[in-house]
């Protein structure tokens, strides 16, 4: 906390007791911000000051409504907003900042009609220049109230799929839909133009874009969003891109070059299977190789070392990886990680704890272990010693497969 926060709550001493201060409607009295309301009439430090005014006025704002004090929330609002009427300081723009967030509370409380009011009101707030970062804050505040146009243009697309087409009060709901539907894409569309991160806008956008058929704008949107070079790095861009080529039934080389994107940006992301599932269905010996990688990297994390997905992937392609001759292949990627993956995947503990919670796992992985290990690895041999009835014939296809297809028994 900086020294100016720390004396914002400091208690008042005796000497300040008589000073003038700032009241609230009910009486709280503030003597620190009537001082540097003063101040700003002095020179000297007077931008500094009213800047750190308000800048500790929004934070403590922020801190009450966090801890659900409302009464103390409602002090610091009126605190700031007098500041704002007292003072002649072109300082005033910063007044929409806080009514947004005012606004993104009343959303997250599900207070749609006061939230649009204060966005409203934020919409139309002018004083003095405008700058650069205040122009993006209008049009972020525009953009939330077309969300809260979104979410009435989508309630009465709801309505609307249970009319029949043929009744007149569908062509009514249609109409309204579109009505709304121009409205929010005003509001929206100026935002997602600006370089930065708008994930709900976006796909809020394209909801409505495609629903009234402009594919082509649609794709143009999510194109600009995903590979513009003034945007930031955002793997949800090549997520909403890949799920739009998907819904057209894009052609399988467009779609993977689009995965193989978000798979350079997020390796252990849940469409990397998908992307497995693509590669290995390529004519292309070099998507192949690339699907070996793809389950690699996917296991190379943490969070993903209990799924059984992908090591049922994994166990399955490595076999027939080393069937189709393709032994470099598999030595590229576990030279890089023959260090690490024994301890990390096959130690005598995990082929313990896995054959105790997912006896289907443990023996996929026991058979991925026992083809990079070979069969004097302790996850395999821990795996292969167990007696399972119904596991007996998985059990003895395994031991076959490590003994023929093993990189230990191939040199490696």
């Amino acid at each position: 906390m900086s020294d100016f926060s720390e004396e914002l709550i400091r208690p008042t001493t005796e000497d300040e007791q008589g000073e003038p201060c700032v009241r609230s409607g009910s009486g709280m009295c503030f003597p620190w911000l009537q001082k540097h309301i003063e101040s700003i009439a002095s020179g000297g430090k007077q931008e500094k000051d009213f800047a750190q005014t308000t800048s500790a006025c929004l934070n403590f704002i922020q801190e009450a409504l966090l801890k659900h004090q409302w009464q103390r929330a409602a002090e610091y609002m009126h605190s700031y907003l007098q500041v704002l009427e007292d003072t002649d300081s072109n300082k005033r723009q910063g007044a929409p900042e806080i009514s947004l967030q005012h606004a993104l509370y009343l959303l997250h409380h599900g207070l749609l009609e006061d939230a649009n009011r204060i966005l409203t009101q934020a919409e139309t707030w002018r004083y003095g220049e405008k700058s650069s970062s205040q122009e993006v804050l209008v049009n972020l505040i525009q953009a939330y109230k077309g969300l809260l146009q979104y979410y009435s243009w989508y309630k009465k697309k709801m309505e609307l799929s249970k009319l029949d087409k043929d009744d007149y009060a569908y062509n009514t709901a249609s109409q309204n839909m579109l009505n709304h539907s121009w409205k929010t894409s005003i509001n929206l569309c100026t935002l997602i133009q600006i370089p930065g991160v708008w994930d709900p806008f976006v796909k809020s956008y394209i909801e409505m874009l495609e629903f009234y058929g402009d594919q082509d704008g649609a794709r143009e949107v999510l194109n600009n969003y995903a590979y513009d070079e003034k945007f930031p790095s955002n793997p949800n861009a090549h997520v909403y891109l890949y799920n739009f080529l998907k819904r057209e039934k894009a052609p399988r080389e467009k779609l993977i070059s689009v995965l193989k994107i978000l798979y350079q940006i997020v390796p252990s992301h849940k469409l990397m299977l998908e992307f497995h599932r693509l590669l290995r269905k390529s004519d292309k010996e070099e998507h192949h190789k690339l699907g070996l990688e793809v389950l690699f990297g996917i296991l190379d994390f943490a969070g993903c070392t209990k799924n059984i997905t992908a090591w049922k992937y994994l166990a399955k392609y490595l076999k027939q990886t080393l069937m189709g001759s393709h032994l470099a292949w598999v030595q590229e990627e576990w030279n890089s990680r023959k260090s690490w993956w024994p301890s990390f995947h096959f130690s005598y503990f995990w082929a313990k704890s896995n054959w105790k919670d997912d006896k289907t796992l443990a023996c996929e992985k026991a058979l991925v272990a026992g083809l990079l290990l070979g069969k004097g690895c302790k996850y395999f041999r821990y795996i292969s010693k167990q007696d399972h009835q119904a596991l007996k014939k998985k059990m003895k296809q395994m031991k076959k497969s490590v003994k023929k297809y093993s990189i230990v028994n191939s040199g490696l």
